[in-house]
Formats: structure tokens, sequence, C-alpha cells
């Protein structure tokens, strides 16, 4: 789930379904502790998307994602889709290629002094956006770059083909990357038995009200089980898998709005299996969603992508 920086609340897509583009980690779990330097905060700003606090369109929002090389961030396809090109909306052209989106690799991003939405309220929706930029050009640790999901992402049914990427200004040299999972790792009887480990930086708590969410913008880990790989909520099967959020040993923690995008990690290693993509619960509770990237179709564009 995405999550709007400056009120924290949830971007719901009206699904029959009755499913959300997901997300802090939850329900156990625990801060990251610069485990996984490679995963990053996304914040983006969606021209057409309706800020309720203004009188024109513009939202800004904030995901997770994961560095799979010195120029590619791996996130979901709904963090990328129809982000804005130089304030301008994409969706029109397909939803690629916008440049109104930052990363930040840091345990905890630092928003300080950036240009606060209360100062722009309800009719000055594009100073806050120009500002914002001008704020974002004097920051060393927010890397710009642009924005492409996979072409098959279509935000109607943003389940089946929910992984994109952005492609940053400039390199950024780690000692480590995310790595890509092999073919059909998830169908293999071992990965059953595995547990696995998300990282992102969204709600560490929700609530029917905003009053009542809690934590958010620092990165956060959790361990999981795999629970199902096959049709996942009535989707269709090979595209989503569903993670326990159990609070009880092996498997604690789960994820929550802000963490979309995020990795799931096989535990201990780095090597990323899913995407975090969709909740079924507005309080973050109970099983979650991921987009698994274990398929032909999205290696295959990834490795494209990293060529």
């Amino acid at each position: 789930m995405r999550k709007t920086l400056s009120v924290a609340a949830i971007l719901v897509a009206a699904l029959a379904i009755s499913i959300a583009p997901a997300g802090a980690i939850v329900n156990g779990g625990v801060p990251d502790d610069d485990a996984h330097p490679m995963v990053g905060q996304l914040f983006f700003y969606v021209p057409d998307a309706i800020d309720p606090r203004f009188t024109d369109p513009g939202a800004f929002f904030t995901c997770s994602g994961t560095l799979i090389s010195s120029t590619v961030v791996l996130t979901a396809g709904h963090c990328t889709d129809g982000v804005g090109l130089n304030g301008e909306e994409t969706t029109s052209t397909g939803g690629d290629g916008g440049n109104d989106i930052w990363v930040n690799f840091d345990e905890a991003p630092s928003y300080a002094g950036i240009p606060l939405s209360s100062a722009y309220i309800p009719d000055m929706n594009q100073e806050r956006y120009e500002d914002r930029v001008d704020w974002f050009a004097t920051q060393p640790n927010w890397h710009r770059g642009t924005a492409m999901s996979h072409p098959g992402f279509n935000p109607a049914a943003f389940f089946l083909f929910d992984i994109g990427v952005v492609i940053l200004d400039e390199p950024i040299s780690m000692a480590d990357y995310g790595e890509l999972t092999s073919l059909g790792t998830l169908d293999s009887k071992e990965a059953k038995k595995a547990l696995y480990t998300p990282v992102g930086y969204g709600l560490n708590a929700s609530g029917p009200q905003p009053q009542h969410d809690q934590g958010g913008d620092e990165r956060y880990k959790a361990t999981v089980k795999l629970v199902n790989v096959n049709g996942t909520f009535g989707i269709p099967d090979g595209t989503s898998v569903k993670f326990s959020s159990n609070n009880g040993q092996p498997h604690t923690g789960g994820t929550c709005f802000g963490d979309s995008g995020g990795p799931i990690f096989r535990e201990g290693t780095f090597e990323i299996v899913a995407v975090v993509s969709f909740g079924i619960s507005s309080t973050c509770s109970g099983s979650s969603g991921g987009y698994r990237i274990d398929q032909a179709d999205d290696l295959v564009w990834l490795t494209s992508v990293l060529h």
C-alpha cells in the first residue's frame, strides 16, 4: 500500500475482491538496524491524483523499494504508474516516464525543512509541488529518477503485474544490491518451508482513523511464512502469494501502508522473491499479499531493464 506523507492516509482501490495496494511493518517487526541498506523509501507526486484538502488535483505518496543495481530500484507497479513528468500527468500516455519521484536509502529519511502542506491548503497545490521540487534539489540523500511499470500493468487490476522500477539519474555504489530470484522459486517444496523477510518504511500500526496510525518513515523488517501461492484471494494463479502476519515465533510481524514495493527476501539473504503488493485489512491485520517476481515475464522484463 502506498501512503501519503502528510496525513498517512490510505490510497484504496475499490476492488471487487476487497484488496487494496499495500503498504510499515506491524505486529512484532523490528528496526532494520541497517541490515538492508539497499532498501529505500520512495517519495513521489501524481498530478492527477486527488488530495481532498486541495481544490485542484495533485498528491504525494510514499512507497518502499530495493536497489538491484547502481541505477535500478525495484518496487511495485502501483508505486510507479502515473508519476508526474515535471509536474504534468502521464496517465493519458501510459503512466510511464515520470520523473517526479525521489528515493532515499537512509534508515530514517529526513524530511526536515520540506514545505508543509498546511501552508498551501486549499488552492496553492501547484506552488506546493514547485517548492518541494526545489527542496529536493538541495537534498543530497534524495535521489531523483524515472518511473516505469511492467508493460502489462493495469491500475484497474494492479495485482496482476504489480512491479515497477525507478531508473536513477545518478548511480549509487553499495557493497551489496538486492538479487533477483530464479524462475519458479516459490513453487518448490523448500520455499514452502522457508521463512522470509519483508522490509519497508510503512506504518507500524493502522486504525480506522488517521490519529490511530503509528510510526512510518523508518526502515523496519519482519519475519513471515509463506502461506499460499495458488490463486491467493481469488487472484489468478501465478501472480500473488500470501504471507502470514502472525505475532508469534518463528514468524513475527507483517506489512502495512507505505511498505508497498518493498522487498520480500528469502531469510538470511538478499534474494528477492516478491515485492509487497496489497493488504486485505485497513488495520494491517491478518495476512498480506506479495507480487511474486519468480515468473518468466517478470524476470525477462527486469533483466532487460538491468541491461
